[in-house]
C-alpha cells in the first residue's frame, strides 16, 4: 500500500513561522523585579522562575568602584529601579555572561535617565541613539552629577589605567589600583548591594560561604 504524504498547507507554514517568531521575541526580553543594584549601570533581576539574572544597562557606562561619584551613581539607579518591576530589552551579552539591554520601568528608560541626571556617560563605542548624546550634553552644560567635576574621568579610561597599573612590573602589588578595592570579608561590607557587587563583579567567593548565590546572609 502506497501512502501519499501531503505537503503542509500555507496556513500551517504560516502558523509555524509565527510560533518561531514568538519564541525569538521571547528570547529578546526579560521581565522581573530588581533585587539589587550593583553600581550605576548593573542590576540583578529576579525573573518569574526566581532566577537571579545580572543585567548591564546598554548604551551607558557609569563610574567604576573607586571613582568619584560611584556611590552617587549607584544610589541614583537604586532610586529608579530597586524593588521595581522592569522589562529588559535584550541587546547583547558581555564577556562576563551578563545580559546587556535597555531597562524600562513604567515607560522610563533607566539608562537614559542616568545620563540625564549626570550619573553616567554615553558609552560611545556601543551607542548610536542621539537621544543619549543630547541628554549627556545637557547634563554637561548644567553641570549635573559627575559633570560638576572639572575633569571627570570616563570609566573606560579608569579601567584602562587600572589594567596598566596591574601589569606594570615596576609597581608593587600594594601600589596597584583595582576597581574592586581590597575588601573580602562580610564585616567590611556596608550594605547588601555592596556585598553583591564584590561577589558578582569582583569574584570574592568568601562572601558566599554556603554557595547559594547570596552573600553575607546577615546583610542580605
Amino acid at each position: 500500500m502506497i501512502r501519499l504524504f501531503r505537503r503542509p498547507s500555507a496556513v500551517a507554514l504560516t502558523a509555524c513561522l509565527l510560533l518561531e517568531a514568538a519564541a525569538a521575541l521571547a528570547d529578546t526580553s526579560l521581565s522581573g523585579t530588581v533585587s539589587a543594584v550593583l553600581d550605576g549601570d548593573s542590576i540583578i533581576v529576579v525573573d518569574a522562575g526566581r532566577r537571579e539574572v545580572e543585567v548591564r544597562l546598554a548604551q551607558i557606562d557609569a563610574p567604576e568602584h573607586g571613582q568619584a561619584d560611584w556611590q552617587a551613581s549607584r544610589q541614583s539607579l537604586s532610586e529608579l529601579l530597586l524593588g521595581r518591576t522592569v522589562t529588559v530589552e535584550r541587546v547583547d551579552a558581555d564577556r562576563y555572561g551578563r545580559i546587556v539591554g535597555r531597562v524600562w520601568e513604567e515607560g522610563t528608560d533607566a539608562g537614559l535617565e542616568q545620563v540625564r541626571r549626570g550619573m553616567a556617560w554615553v558609552y560611545r563605542r556601543y551607542t548610536a541613539d542621539q537621544a543619549y548624546f543630547r541628554a549627556e550634553e545637557r547634563a554637561r552644560q548644567e553641570k549635573k552629577g559627575l559633570w560638576s567635576q572639572p575633569r571627570p574621568v570616563p570609566p573606560w579610561r579608569f579601567r584602562h589605567r587600572a589594567a596598566s597599573s596591574d601589569s606594570d612590573p615596576r609597581r608593587s602589588p600594594a601600589d596597584r589600583v583595582s576597581p574592586c578595592g581590597a575588601k573580602h570579608r562580610c564585616a567590611e561590607m556596608l550594605s547588601c548591594e555592596e556585598a553583591r557587587f564584590y561577589l558578582v563583579r569582583c569574584g570574592v567567593k568568601s562572601l558566599d560561604r554556603d554557595g547559594d548565590g547570596t552573600p553575607c546572609e546577615e546583610l542580605c
